[in-house]
């Protein structure tokens, strides 16, 4: 058990740095990985228990709080984590034993909690690991799929309360790694093979053209090809982009708010890095990471610059064949990779709808007669999308809206939000237009 032990005191160490200092569960949980020689089923345990733990946060809390016999506030951090941990191997990890979930449980706490810990454990389990929900729909919603109440209030305005439920389902699903195949190096058939004789399984995306999909527990450090250059990391339906944009050898491109640069990359490889392609940021700091993937990638057409993504570059105004426009949004779309996502206040991004626009209008500079522009979020609340993009349209009677097909689906005027209760990807949203 010493090694179970190990993978759960890593785990809960993840779990703390999250819920302390904010940071995100793919950038904490990476680096535990890194420094702690752990066996592939313990770094698969560790994995488990931090997104389980963190992305059912609330139906956890809602059952310690029914059950504990002190009051909630009492409870410390460090002992709520703990329980939570062993609420998701209790519930959602069927090859863990009970009692050993509520054992390494005890063995983590401090020894003033131990006896509470363990109570409350044992009752649950006598119980047979029923709880009842509560009566009021959006907060039976809310602990069901540890979604906050006011984030399912914006999801039922937006789709209404039919659909908004199996919104936030498919929100909460856990899917696969998507590698987004980097075509001027390897066939996907050719990478699939790869993939498969190195032991992965491995599938064609369903979605993307250019996509392969592993299992969410696949180590990024153990998948063949990531130093040749043959892939990168990229959902399925933020491959589309490239695709809708659909962009052509000897064009300038412009990618306007660039990092982490996977836009910019599957537009180099469709144009068969043949042209220009400029890739601004806010951040000069992180321009450096685009510049490292694209020579590991073998893309030479990429351009890094500092540039506020609102002022632009204004001696590259008029002269782009294709835009890219992929604004900083809520994230509310990816929430089953980034689950401390869903519990951000809607106020933490209450002014992101006028800084999206006035990003979409210095983009709309960008672009020559002609020129192709392609606006995206990975949200799926219409205020950072429908509602952007009808003002955009409002105040530039020049653009228009281009229908595209992709991912098996067809846009209407111009616009399609990408939703995993539908299709099997994160949420994400595109519109399409032409500067006329």
């Amino acid at each position: 058990m010493e090694n179970k032990t190990n993978a759960r005191r890593v785990a809960l160490d993840v779990i703390e740095k999250i819920e302390s200092a904010g940071q995100y569960s793919n950038i904490a949980l990476d680096t535990a990985l890194k420094r702690n020689d752990l066996s592939p089923s313990d770094r698969g345990l560790v994995t488990a228990l931090v997104y389980g733990t963190v992305e059912n946060k609330i139906k956890f809390d809602y059952i310690i709080d029914g059950m504990a016999t002190i009051p909630p506030s009492k409870i410390e951090r460090t002992t709520r984590n703990i329980l939570r941990m062993a609420l998701y191997q209790l519930m959602d990890m069927e090859k863990i034993p009970p009692h050993a979930a509520i054992n390494e449980a005890v063995n983590l706490t401090s020894k003033r909690s131990k006896g509470f810990v363990n109570a409350l454990l044992r009752n649950f389990v006598r119980r047979e690991m029923k709880f009842e929900l509560p009566d009021e729909p959006i907060e039976r919603i809310s602990v069901k799929y540890s979604v906050p109440v006011e984030l399912c209030r914006a999801i039922i305005s937006d789709y209404g309360e039919n659909r908004a439920e199996n919104i936030i389902s498919g929100l909460s699903h856990t899917r696969g790694l998507n590698l987004r195949v980097n075509t001027l190096k390897i066939s996907r058939e050719e990478l699939l093979l790869k993939l498969t004789a190195a032991g992965f399984s491995a599938s064609a995306s369903e979605i993307s053209p250019f996509g392969v999909e592993l299992e969410a527990s696949a180590a990024l450090d153990r998948i063949p090809g990531f130093e040749e250059g043959l892939w990168y990391v990229q959902d399925a339906a933020s491959q589309l982009t490239s695709y809708i944009l659909d962009p052509k050898a000897g064009e300038r491109v412009i990618d306007c708010c660039a990092c982490p640069g996977g836009k910019s990359f599957s537009a180099a490889v469709s144009m068969g890095n043949i042209g220009e392609l400029y890739s601004f940021d806010l951040h000069e700091n992180k321009l450096s990471l685009i510049e490292k993937s694209a020579e590991r990638l073998g893309i030479s057409i990429i351009k890094t610059a500092t540039a506020d993504g609102r002022t632009g570059v204004k001696e590259l105004f008029g002269t782009a064949d294709r835009v890219i426009c992929d604004v900083p949004c809520s994230g509310y779309g990816v929430i089953a990779k980034k689950p401390e996502i869903r519990y951000k206040k809607l106020s933490e991004s209450a002014r992101l709808p006028e800084i999206q626009l006035a990003i979409a209008e210095t983009a709309v500079k960008y672009l020559k007669k002609g020129g192709v522009m392609v606006y995206s979020t990975c949200t799926l609340l219409k205020k950072e999308n429908e509602e952007v993009v009808r003002e955009l349209l409002l105040r530039h009677p020049e653009l228009k809206p281009l229908d595209f097909s992709a991912g098996g689906v067809s846009s209407k005027d111009g616009m399609f939000t990408f939703l995993p209760d539908r299709l099997e990807c994160d949420g994400f949203f595109a519109a399409k237009f032409v500067k006329t």
